[in-house]
């Protein structure tokens, strides 16, 4: 019997329902109540200017009772989509029971550390380890970055260009996003990056890219003023760099790199991770296994903050204490995530995102064939990207951001990615309905094309925000 009430059934509508102007009126209160007291941190508002009341599957409701379709997800964390009912009733029921446990042992809590060894990649089921610590990806970064560095006893961190690994120190050391570090410079010391792979904008294609990464690398290793790395660091798909999907046999040759110079390769799936991509993670398909895998936003099943490190088992060397945390006992969240695989699996969600994945590509690509500045459709599963370039190559995040508004505006709900802000990225549910993805995409492919067109008469297609 599958688990809970079939995707089809979880959403408050398979269509958009928008009335007047965005945002409304109490969006509009709420909004500037927001800006009066928070920190100018805030950001995705700024994109998005709505307030929101609810959420069910794919669908989202403001405080204006506008209800929007969902290809923005979160950044991700909506796999099993918002509120999911079998997954929600779970951690409803835990939290009458018992909500914050540190780290004693709970049914729950194996239950779940069972479920994630149970869907890890490679060999690393039946032979690893689980970490908790904070309740967001960055803080499972930082424990791989302690567990290298323990294991390995060198100091050094390797990672790569456009790539992003969260906002602590250690995490945005790894970065390779100047805008995002720049100001809170020093950070950590020892930290090297190298250009990620990519067959766009390579003369030589995806091969060469491959190579001068690989070679690139090496020399990095070869090099006696460097210091000795304790790891690698690579996401499997560069999601907020751009999606950005490396050629083949681009985890492999870190893998092989690895091995030759006993160091630890730590694929960074918080994004990718939990079904994203159509697997359980972005690094499955590669064949290879991590030493460690990190894991967040997904993770805790219904946006519940968790996250974990999932490492070999002979990397086990650290003691009590070693990486710790006060919320890495939040059991509802652990219950939550167990449901949400459970759900995944009984619904066949992973084959789904693949084939819900290919449908937003084709429609992107037909649209290019109308739109000269859509350049390149990408992704994996359901993370999607569509990079915007005028004929110069330059970056147009003004057209992306016009498509952004124009879309909200017709009650669909996407998202940017880039460091040039130039990529429309998707990341809808995995739960997205037959149905949810034509009329997305027709109010997506009509606004790209009416932008586009607009773009080539007026270098300002943005608009002013009602």
């Amino acid at each position: 019997m599958a688990a809970g009430p079939p995707p089809e059934e979880i959403h408050f509508s398979q269509r958009p329902q928008v009335e007047g102007s965005i945002p409304g009126q109490r969006s509009r209160e709420l909004l500037e109540k927001q800006s009066e007291i928070e920190a100018n941190t805030v950001a995705y508002p700024r994109s998005l200017p709505i307030a929101m009341d609810a959420a069910r599957g794919a669908t989202i409701r403001d405080a204006d009772g506008n209800v929007y379709l969902d290809f923005f997800g979160g950044i991700g964390v909506a796999n099993v989509g918002h509120s999911n009912p079998y997954v929600l009733s779970a951690a409803q029921d835990q939290l009458d029971s018992l909500a914050h446990t540190i780290d004693f042992p709970t049914e729950a809590r194996i239950e779940f550390l069972e479920a994630l060894d149970g869907i890890a990649p490679g060999s690393l089921p039946g032979n690893s380890r689980i970490a908790f610590g904070g309740p967001t990806g960055t803080n499972a970064i930082e424990a791989s970055i302690k567990l290298a560095r323990y294991n390995t006893g060198n100091e050094g961190l390797i990672g790569f260009d456009r790539g992003y690994h969260g906002g602590t120190a250690g995490a945005l050391s790894l970065s390779g996003w100047s805008s995002y570090k720049s100001d809170y410079e020093p950070l950590l010391s020892g930290v090297v990056h190298v250009p990620y792979p990519t067959a766009r904008g390579q003369e030589r294609g995806p091969a060469a890219s491959l190579e001068r990464t690989l070679t690139q690398l090496r020399a990095v290793l070869r090099d006696d003023d460097t210091p000795s790395p304790a790891g690698i660091w690579a996401e499997p798909i560069q999601g907020s760099g751009g999606v950005i999907v490396p050629p083949e046999g681009f985890l492999t040759g870190l893998r092989a790199i690895a091995d030759d110079h006993d160091l630890l390769l730590i694929v960074d799936e918080i994004q990718t991770g939990m079904g994203r991509t159509g697997e359980w993670f972005g690094c499955t398909r590669s064949g290879i296994t991590p030493d460690a895998v990190t894991v967040g936003k997904a993770v805790g099943g219904i946006g519940l903050p968790l996250s974990a490190t999932i490492y070999r088992e002979e990397f086990d060397t650290w003691g009590p204490s070693a990486h710790a945390g006060t919320f890495r006992g939040h059991v509802p969240a652990m219950i939550a995530g167990a449901r949400a695989i459970e759900y995944i699996d009984s619904h066949g969600l992973l084959d789904r995102a693949q084939d819900l994945g290919s449908y937003l590509r084709e429609r992107l690509a037909e649209c290019a064939n109308a739109c000269p500045s859509l350049v390149d459709v990408r992704g994996r599963g359901l993370l999607v990207g569509a990079e915007f370039e005028a004929a110069d190559g330059s970056p147009l995040p003004s057209v992306v951001e016009a498509i952004q508004d124009r879309c909200l505006r017709r009650g669909l709900v996407v998202w940017t990615a880039g460091i040039e802000g130039h990529v429309l990225r998707l990341l809808p549910p995995l739960v997205l309905t037959d149905e949810q993805a034509r009329v997305g995409m027709d109010i997506l492919t009509e606004v790209i094309e009416d932008v586009t067109r607009a773009s080539t008469e007026t270098p300002d297609v943005a608009g002013r925000r009602s």
